[in-house]
């Protein structure tokens, strides 16, 4: 299937755009290793950020969102690269997949492990932290029920209330931009 909505290049932009563009090109996300393209070929955004260049001003917001999650927030890797690929599995999206599979490698997650996230199975993750947080993202993400009350507490004296906070973030997060992807059809 092709992408629903066409690359943007950056000779076509308008100055909010651009700005954007500028922001996510040179933000973070392009500092550190790259295990995924943020640009294709002509300099046009891929995935989520593409869109995100529609509405500069929500699009800013958007990103800057992302960047706190994965930046500025006390999640640890492993941590957060299982939730967002927890994330991937439930919305089947293939880009998330795509970008966030090497790495969670990086993050020392290993091939069972990713295979696993990848199939929606348990990772059999040894360290309780990120067991407690894997639990609590596949419970968050549970389209049948609410988290219950012993979900909750349970999660709340594994993690912590600021980090259940930055891990709902991330997954409402993640949840948007798969949203978004699926909307869109972007390619992975």
């Amino acid at each position: 299937m092709s992408a629903r909505l066409r690359p943007l290049a950056p000779a076509e932009l308008d100055a909010g755009q651009r700005a954007l563009y500028a922001e996510i090109t040179g933000g973070p996300r392009a500092a550190g290793p790259q295990h995924f393209a943020l640009t294709d070929d002509d300099g046009c955004l891929r995935g989520p950020f593409n869109a995100m260049l529609l509405s500069p001003g929500v699009g800013r917001a958007l990103q800057d969102l992302g960047a706190a999650v994965r930046y500025r927030s006390g999640l640890g890797p492993r941590l957060r690269e299982t939730a967002i690929l927890v994330v991937a599995q439930a919305w089947d999206s293939a880009f998330e997949r795509h970008a966030h599979e090497p790495v969670g490698a990086a993050a020392g997650l290993t091939d069972d492990e990713l295979l696993a996230l990848r199939e929606g199975r348990d990772p059999g993750l040894s360290d309780p932290v990120e067991r407690a947080a894997w639990t609590f993202t596949r419970a968050l993400l549970d389209r049948s029920g609410a988290l219950d009350e012993f979900a909750y507490e349970a999660a709340r004296a594994a993690l912590g209330e600021r980090t259940l906070f930055e891990l709902s973030t991330l997954v409402g997060y993640y949840s948007t931009l798969a949203l978004q992807l699926r909307l869109f059809d972007a390619p992975a």
